[in-house]
């Protein structure tokens, strides 16, 4: 969308896999037949299976309001709607954009606009308090809601679409719930995504709440059928209930995962954290596990430690502030969630590191002994180590 590389170029070549021995075909399965373990393609063609993996992934979902199939509603979950809109900035040169949902997605692609052409007019819509609420608790969320003001980006959170307006078949503004109508030639709509399971439903497979049933091996209801990806039921680590985890890292893990369960190893899926990371140009954020309020829907009692570092040593110059929060199970003194804020580069590694500890088990006396390897060029003064001293910080309230 930046126009920094070509669609091309993120799109796996068929030769990568034909090199690799795998016979590649482009159709549609429109079929599955467990009994006689075959597929069904869309030309008429059956290709017979000993063992069916089923990685169909998700769809973009699209609210069900009024004028949401109006010329210049815009979803992105594929490279066809990415190059959509490339296609519609270009010709049609709106000037007034509106995106529904403060996700990482929409927050990346609103940001990401303004940088590129600052007469946008954007305005994000969400229907809760504040933007990035799966990912962070309320006391971090003034970090990000300043710098995307900063950027000239609006915000409207409290707020719900209730309608998209149109004229000529096109859109032309959306009416709040609080009844104000704000002015559009473009609509970006990011609310989630919903597993394809069409065919596994057809096939007779379990369901779950948020997609295919499968085992720790991801295993369906049929011994001889797999699923893998945003189109599974996933289970949280941390509370070991169903989660919806559309994220890139469980679905890469998943797919290797049933590559070893067809080649004989019997390694278990841990289950998903959503570890993820959002950059705002001049912001990051990260987040893995359950954030405070989850936990406390989720039945735990959260303890919490906030504290602020930077990324580099105080006496070198360019250091940036970043704020990390990491969340413990009382019962359990386990680490059960962490989130960052940062100015400095995106804390992946960080947050992969948070993501490791919860793992691993980990408890608050655990995160007291954490050592991070420093350097005053790339890491704070180890009095500033934040993993460590958040620990440290949690363990008093522990034992107050």
């Amino acid at each position: 969308m930046a126009g920094l590389v070509t669609g091309d170029s993120i799109v796996t070549p068929d030769a990568k896999l034909t090199g690799a021995g795998v016979n590649a075909i482009i159709d549609r399965v429109t079929k599955v037949d467990p009994k006689g373990k075959k597929v069904l393609l869309s030309g008429g063609k059956e290709l017979a299976y000993d063992k069916l993996v089923l990685g169909m992934g998700s769809s973009p979902i699209m609210l069900p309001i009024p004028g949401n199939d109006l010329d210049g509603v815009f979803m992105l979950r594929s490279l066809r709607h990415a190059e959509n809109m490339r296609r519609f900035l270009s010709n049609r040169k709106p000037r007034r954009l509106v995106f529904i949902g403060a996700g990482f997605v929409s927050l990346e692609m609103a940001v990401m606009l303004k940088q590129t052409d600052p007469d946008y007019e954007i305005t994000v819509i969400e229907c809760l308090s504040y933007p990035l609420p799966t990912m962070l608790d309320p006391e971090l969320k003034d970090r990000v809601g300043n710098s995307l003001e900063d950027r000239g980006v609006e915000l409207k959170m409290g707020a719900r679409v209730v309608e998209i307006l149109g004229q000529n078949g096109a859109v032309s503004g959306v009416k709040l719930d609080s009844g104000e109508i704000i002015d559009a030639e473009m609509l970006f709509m990011n609310v989630g995504a919903r597993p394809n399971v069409d065919l596994a439903v057809d096939a007779g497979l379990d369901m779950g709440q948020y997609g295919i049933k499968v085992n720790q091996f991801l295993e369906t209801s049929d011994p001889d059928i797999m699923a893998a990806g945003d189109c599974t039921n996933n289970m949280h680590f941390v509370t070991g209930r169903p989660n919806s985890g559309a994220l890139r890292g469980p679905a890469v893990i998943m797919g290797r995962l049933v590559a070893k369960r067809l080649a004989g190893y019997e390694i278990p899926f841990p289950g998903i954290l959503n570890a993820c990371v959002c950059s705002l140009i001049d912001l990051n954020v990260a987040a893995t596990g359950l954030n405070e309020q989850q936990a406390k829907e989720e039945g735990f009692e959260p303890v919490s430690a906030t504290v602020d570092s930077r990324s580099k040593h105080g006496m070198i110059p360019n250091m940036k502030p970043w704020t990390l929060k990491l969340v413990f199970d009382k019962s359990s003194r386990k680490l059960i969630g962490g989130q960052i804020v940062s100015d400095a580069m995106p804390p992946v590694k960080e947050i992969d590191a948070i993501s490791a500890l919860i793992l691993g088990g980990k408890t608050v006396e655990d995160l007291t002994v954490f050592m991070a390897a420093g350097n005053p060029d790339c890491s704070p003064e180890p009095s500033m180590e934040p993993i460590a001293i958040a620990g440290e910080q949690a363990l008093q309230k522990f034992r107050n």
